[in-house]
């Protein structure tokens, strides 16, 4: 999967993502992990980032999937 790379900056970049890859919230910090889900968000475990649902929302600060960052690829 590709993702705007730095998308809360908006650089227009994009980068390529494992499925397995963890994101970071641009606001809070709160980590996405795809073996965890979000309980929060009623997400079961295994859901990839790019598999959220639109409307998905960050459980610690309620910001929007576009403020999320690549942490991790998952292939380290």
């Amino acid at each position: 999967m590709k993702f705007p790379e730095g998308s809360f900056e908006r650089t227009g970049r994009e980068v390529a993502a494992s499925p397995l890859a963890m994101f970071e919230c641009g606001v809070c910090w709160q980590v996405y992990d795809p073996t965890e889900g979000d309980p929060i968000g009623q997400v079961p475990a295994g859901t990839a980032f790019a598999d959220l649902p639109e409307n998905w929302v960050c459980p610690g600060c309620e910001a929007a999937r576009e403020r999320f960052l690549l942490l991790d690829d998952g292939n380290d």
